[in-house]
């Protein structure tokens, strides 16, 4: 596989719920690299979309491709790194510590052998990356939202994934948090990990992120923050005529 194969191809795409259509005719490619932000308003399917962008859900109609390959069939789970809305709450009676969270990212890769020292090592240095090893041996569930979400994407650096998915991540989280959060995210666009991130805030979407898609049960234009700024596609997508944080 060449490196210039794009890491996701949505062409056609189609999701009905319930005799409901959630997705309509979606056609958009993510390149390798690429920092996308997904917004639109509430129900707009914009977590269905991403959910079909990683294989989760099959669409009604239509192809998905993950890095070359039907997103139905592909089988290497530990190149994506999924952070849902859900994972930024736990119980705090859970009896799993963040170091144990992070560990299981390594599944993948271990398979029958035993644990091994890079194994070990490869978990520490995902900690590290996070800025959450002081908190390693700490319970998930008695972290803030903030420090579980880090907790989160440290497992998907511990499986060495080339694509990290985020829905929401920042709800509930303090200003200060969030902007420790995205710098994070910044890091790791650099360091040239593939980016897909639904946000309501679309000031943080318009700062960071190098391409956006906006959604409305279809796609209303997938371009660079300026162009989409610009343009007409969020008014019409959020039915409103001017958009706070963007316009």
């Amino acid at each position: 596989m060449s490196d210039d194969t794009p890491a996701i191809e949505v062409e056609d795409v189609t999701f009905t719920y319930d005799q409901r259509p959630v997705i309509e005719d979606v056609t958009l490619t993510v390149q390798q690299g690429e920092y996308l932000g997904l917004v639109g308003p509430n129900g707009s399917g914009k977590t269905t979309l991403l959910k079909l962008m990683l294989g989760l859900l099959r669409p009604d109609a239509g192809t998905v491709r993950l890095f070359g390959e039907p997103a139905s069939s592909f089988d290497a789970g530990e190149r994506l790194g999924y952070v849902s809305q859900t994972a930024a709450s736990a119980d705090p009676s859970l009896p799993v510590t963040v170091r144990e969270v992070v560990r299981t990212g390594r599944v993948a890769h271990v398979g029958l052998r035993r644990f091994g020292e890079t194994d070990r090592e490869v978990v520490e240095q995902a900690l590290d990356r996070v800025g959450i090893t002081d908190l390693a041996d700490r319970r998930i569930g008695r972290l803030s939202g903030g420090q579980r979400q880090r907790a989160y994407i440290a497992r998907a650096l511990a499986s060495e994934a080339d694509l990290l998915a985020l829905d929401e991540p920042t709800v509930g989280v303090d200003i200060e948090s969030r902007t420790v959060f995205y710098d994070l995210l910044d890091e790791l666009h650099d360091d040239g990990i593939t980016i897909l991130l639904i946000e309501h805030d679309l000031g943080v979407v318009a700062e960071h992120v190098d391409r956006v898609a906006c959604i409305n049960r279809r796609l209303y234009l997938h371009d660079d923050p300026g162009t989409v700024a610009e343009s007409d596609a969020l008014a019409e997508a959020y039915g409103a005529r001017t958009i706070a944080g963007v316009r």
